[in-house]
């Protein structure tokens, strides 16, 4: 065990640490994550031999969960309302059309047996969330008539009714008594349920409980996650249906602090989706890939080119959707996670198979990612489907209540240029606003007539800078022999492109100008390229 987490450490420190280089290569990041774990493994450089499916399964399932719940969550259905009759279709119909044609193709080309054949298809048959999410945002593919908002909503919810395929496929394959109906209306009606009713819960609590400290609320969204999932699983219900309805729910409603649960579970998405794939790249065996590698390769081009092109045909020709949406929708089917986790579970319930479906269903999603994937942004743009002026981060809940504005607070003191001037005379910019002035005790609401006193304290509203990816910020303290200690700000030899933009003095946060001394124990912060020159 110890050995395991050693491990993981060491892997998420080395993807978290090269996480700018990543994004800079043109493959999906997902496949440098397999390729890691591959290294690790039995046949890899390390040569760390692992093969246990059952832990295998628990750590994917509940990563699962956390990713199906931030994918619900950070689905904005306001901009999904156009197009949610199309994504409800494809993640619906569309899971049970792909899985029949590739299960007919698998019968008929590769003389499978007609129950693996269709349990084949059912692992198979959901576009994976994880991967269109990571493709999507880290490429910044912001695409026409609504389409990226499509593709999130379909692949973040049709892993249930492939799941519900391949329990249904299992159960008859291992000889199980069920009834298909009965179980359909179970998987169905517990899992709806229990997700509205943990998303409305749990958004009742948060705006009308007090609670201790602000991590509080996150631990127990937390918990809600984990609930949401597990209460429907007991009943006979879909728990990644529920906790994907759960996740809409509390992400379109208004929860005060929402952005901190955003920031915690961006970071325990990333991280649960790195886990995953490295953790499948240490499960394989790629001496053993070989033997299913042809045929993997057929039904991945069988899938890619035939399955999923008729099946987004006929379910959104009937919208008049144009071809270049029928097109990147039929290309950004990628399978991934879901698919090889529900091939465990195939394992782990001793379904005999005539290939190893974990490695047939490997191959398929290390082909697709690498395939569709990498060739998806290209696609699009010959497509002309990239709409430039908009923002695929607004096809999520963007949070602009709370992290959009932020507060600045300026003191009007002695010599002040806004000393005895009225607001409208001072002329703000344009996207700057002047919404509270403290004076005295007293908390005033400005208009333009208002006259800045001595002593006041202004509070603007100003849009938050969110592109940060190339401003550079470092934290440097002046120690005691600092060659700046004891200077002016406005005497400093400060290299070109460089400016000191706050001064932590003790308790105090000072916004320096030329004639600010530098003291011992400063520590500033300061903005520049990505080399600074002490």
């Amino acid at each position: 065990m110890t050995g395991y987490l050693l491990l993981i450490g060491i892997v998420i420190m080395i993807c978290i640490l090269s996480g700018r280089l990543i994004e800079k290569i043109a493959v999906p990041s997902l496949l440098i994550f397999i390729a890691l774990g591959m290294c690790f493994g039995e046949n890899g450089i390390f040569r760390i031999s692992f093969d246990n499916y059952a832990i295998s399964d628990v750590i994917c399932s509940v990563s699962l969960i956390f990713i199906m719940f931030y994918g619900g969550f950070g689905t904005n259905i306001s901009a999904a309302k156009p197009v949610a009759a199309k994504a409800v279709l494809m993640s619906t119909l569309g899971v049970v059309l792909t899985a029949g044609f590739v299960g007919v193709m698998v019968h008929y080309f590769l003389r499978v047996e007609w129950l693996e054949s269709l349990l084949i298809g059912s692992v198979i048959s959901s576009t994976d969330a994880a991967s269109v999410f990571n493709i999507l945002r880290s490429k910044k593919l912001s695409l026409k008539d609504n389409t990226d908002s499509l593709l999130e909503l379909e692949s973040g919810s049709n892993d249930p009714i492939s799941y519900m395929l391949t329990v249904i496929m299992i159960t008859i394959m291992t000889g199980e008594q069920i009834s298909i109906p009965l179980m359909l209306f179970k998987q169905l009606f517990f899992g709806i349920l229990c997700g509205v009713l943990m998303g409305k819960l749990a958004v009742f609590i948060l705006t009308h409980v007090s609670f201790h400290a602000d991590h509080e609320k996150t631990v127990f969204v937390f918990a809600v996650a984990v609930i949401a999932y597990t209460l429907p699983t007991v009943l006979g219900g879909n728990g990644y249906l529920a906790v994907y309805l759960c996740g809409i729910i509390m992400g379109n409603s208004y929860i005060p602090q929402k952005r901190y649960l955003v920031h915690f579970f961006d970071v325990l998405t990333n991280v649960a989706q790195v886990i995953i794939f490295f953790l499948l790249g240490l499960l394989v065996t790629p001496s053993n890939l070989p033997e299913v590698l042809l045929p993997a390769l057929f039904i991945m081009a069988a899938m890619t080119f035939i399955a999923r092109p008729l099946v987004t045909v006929l379910l959104l020709k009937p919208f008049r959707s144009s071809w270049a949406q029928i097109g990147i929708v039929s290309w950004a089917g990628l399978r991934g996670v879901a698919s090889i986790v529900f091939a465990i579970l195939a394992l782990l319930n001793q379904v005999e198979m005539e290939y190893n479906l974990f490695n047939l269903v490997f191959c398929i999603v290390l082909l697709s990612i690498s395939f569709q994937g990498t060739l998806l942004p290209w696609l699009s743009k010959r497509m002309n489907m990239i709409d430039h002026s908009s923002d695929v981060n607004k096809t999520f809940t963007d949070y602009q209540e709370e992290s959009d504005i932020n507060f600045i607070k300026i003191h009007v003191t002695e010599g002040h240029p806004w000393l005895g001037k009225t607001v409208q005379r001072i002329g703000f910019p344009q996207d700057i606003l002047a919404v509270m002035i403290s004076r005295k005790g007293e908390n005033i609401v400005p208009n333009g007539n208002t006259v800045m006193e001595l002593g006041d304290l202004v509070v603007f509203a100003a849009r938050e800078f969110e592109d940060r990816e190339n401003l550079s910020l470092h934290e440097v303290v002046v120690d005691k022999g600092h060659k700046w200690k004891n200077k002016r700000i406005g005497e400093l030899e400060i290299p070109e492109q460089t400016l000191i933009i706050m001064i932590q003095r003790g308790n105090e946060t000072i916004i320096p100008n030329g004639d600010t001394v530098l003291c011992e124990k400063d520590m500033m912060v300061v903005a520049q390229p990505e080399t600074f020159l002490q």
